[in-house]
């Protein structure tokens, strides 16, 4: 692997200064480098890094120190149990996140016009907005360009932001996470969710007109995880009225799961109301599921139109992110 060149020498051949990037550019490293510092920053460990590059151990850590030599840095250090990155390696793992990407791009795009494809989107969204906005634009999208090929993960917005900023989606539809920098996205809110309690049809609830939040702390629930907006928003109902939270809790991020429980027993589950009427709708699910009156109301958190800063969409991403832009005014 070839060392760092004397800084005069590179500047008396090719006429540059240093530090202005060539150095490190004609230095040695390679994408094969660019992927195992990405892998130790995804898994903290040498031996998964060196199954993820399917190498041996030894090779992997072979690989750290030729970086380590070019970039005349320590890039991690060793723990009891796996590695950390030190600020150099972290340094040099964002920027290699961005340049895989690009060559994901490259590839893609590539191969898109070799196969005469129209392009592919991977995006995720939180349940109400992937019900109420993706779905309808990805339907239209494909109506003007059926060769569009579209990839969508409904999930929480903590595992979305996450997704999104390790290249996984070109965009999301969800909140940034309270524990992530938001100067890591671009973000525009464009709706605001409102929820509602779902029960199976003739659940007790339901047979007594408008219902109480303190009627209600008896049955089981069934909640996304604790961080999520939704679940958040439900137990400040709770707190803001001193009534103390439900004890028999069923937590899941599976929509499925959720009106599985709900269907089959006693339990409430508060979803978004688009969820619900979608349940509800003879042109949805037409499913066997109430929603129950209640006298107070569950709002959530605004969703927004989140990418990640200064990273371009492909052609085919920004087609359905503007469609989407355009279509909540």
């Amino acid at each position: 692997m070839a060392a760092l060149r004397n800084p005069a020498a590179v500047s008396n051949s090719y006429n540059d200064t240093p530090g202005d990037g060539e150095t490190l550019l004609r230095s040695g490293l390679s994408l094969r480098h660019m992927r195992m510092i990405v892998a130790l920053d995804d898994h903290g460990r040498v031996s998964a890094a060196a199954q993820v590059m399917n190498i041996s151990q030894p090779a992997a850590s072979r690989m750290i120190g030729e970086m380590e030599a070019v970039l005349e840095v320590k890039l991690c250090e060793r723990l009891p149990r796996g590695i950390t990155l030190t600020p150099y390696g972290k340094a040099l793992a964002r920027r290699a996140r961005s340049i895989l990407l690009e060559m994901r791009e490259v590839d893609r795009e590539i191969s898109e016009l070799k196969a005469g494809k129209g392009g592919s989107v991977f995006l995720g969204a939180v349940t109400a907005p992937a019900i109420e906005l993706a779905v309808p634009a990805i339907r239209e999208i494909r109506r003007i360009y059926p060769r569009i090929e579209i990839t969508m993960q409904v999930e929480t917005s903590n595992v979305l932001a996450r997704e999104l900023i390790a290249t996984r989606h070109d965009f999301i539809i969800a909140r940034i996470p309270d524990d992530l920098n938001p100067r890591l996205f671009e973000s525009r809110v464009i709706g605001v969710e409102k929820a509602c309690l779902i029960v199976r049809r003739g659940h007790p609830l339901t047979r007594g007109g408008v219902v109480r939040l303190e009627d209600t702390a008896a049955y089981d629930w069934v909640f996304q995880s604790g961080g999520s907006p939704l679940r958040q928003a439900m137990e400040s109902n709770f707190l803001n009225r001193n009534i103390a939270l439900p004890d028999r809790i069923l937590n899941t991020s599976s929509l499925l799961l959720t009106l599985v429980m709900v269907a089959q027993s006693d339990a409430i589950a508060p979803v978004s109301v688009q969820v619900a009427k979608f349940i509800q709708n003879p042109e949805g699910l037409a499913g066997a599921i109430d929603v129950v009156q209640t006298e107070f109301d569950i709002e959530v958190r605004p969703y927004s139109l989140i990418t990640v800063r200064n990273r371009a969409l492909s052609p085919a991403a920004k087609m359905l992110h503007d469609f989407i832009l355009r279509e909540v005014g």
